[in-house]
């Protein structure tokens, strides 16, 4: 079973399939090589791998550039490949939510443990942007059920606790969640009284 799906990019073909022999020899699946900044953004558009595994010096498009396109467009982490330490190529990496960098010449020894970090920072990243998505989520239809409430007591003229028994036994009456029963009553400012006992 393949560890990740990962894209190779570098300008010097020897050097790329060295670095595709040591990913393979560790158990991940090369999907694609590229030589080009264009073409790695293209073939992460087409492959959406785990992992891309890049060169910083390439003809037209650096890496760089082409890091920062792929990130905004497809999320796709990114372990980059350079010959240069200095301190402003560090910086625009971080801006360019690099999950790493190698320099060159490349070892499997260096290569693997980066590559398996960088999958490991990414996996932990995308189970925390989740956890918030489903928190604001819940927000969201907490305020709905909120203001469904706020809508029945006011229309029925209700107590709160009275509105939110309405609200749940019609849910339970029609196998509705209560999101969805709130925002319809947002949406038409009432409940069906046939559908759920409603005082007054």
């Amino acid at each position: 079973m393949s560890k990740g799906r990962i894209i190779v990019v570098d300008d010097e073909s020897i050097l790329r399939m060295d670095i595709k022999e040591m990913l393979l020899e560790a158990g991940y699946d090369v999907v694609a090589e590229a030589n080009t900044g264009e073409l790695a953004v293209e073939l992460a558009a087409l492959h959406r791998p785990d992992l891309i595994v890049m060169d910083v010096k390439m003809p037209r498009m650096n890496g760089l550039k082409a890091s920062r396109i792929i990130q905004k467009s497809f999320n796709v982490p990114i372990l980059l490949l350079t010959a240069y330490t200095e301190a402003e190529l560090i910086e625009e990496a971080k801006e360019a939510h690099i999950f790493g960098y190698l320099v060159k010449p490349i070892t499997e020894k260096d290569l693997i443990p980066a590559v398996e970090m960088a999958l490991g920072q990414s996996k932990r990243l995308h189970g925390l942007l989740d956890s918030i998505k489903e928190m604001e989520h819940k927000l969201e239809a907490r305020k709905q059920i909120e203001q469904a409430k706020g809508i029945l007591m006011d229309v029925h003229n209700i107590n709160e606790e009275d509105a939110y028994k309405a609200l749940r036994t019609y849910c339970m009456n029609n196998r509705k969640t209560m999101s969805e029963v709130a925002a319809s009553i947002i949406q038409h400012r009432t409940l069906d009284r046939n559908s759920v006992s409603l005082p007054g």
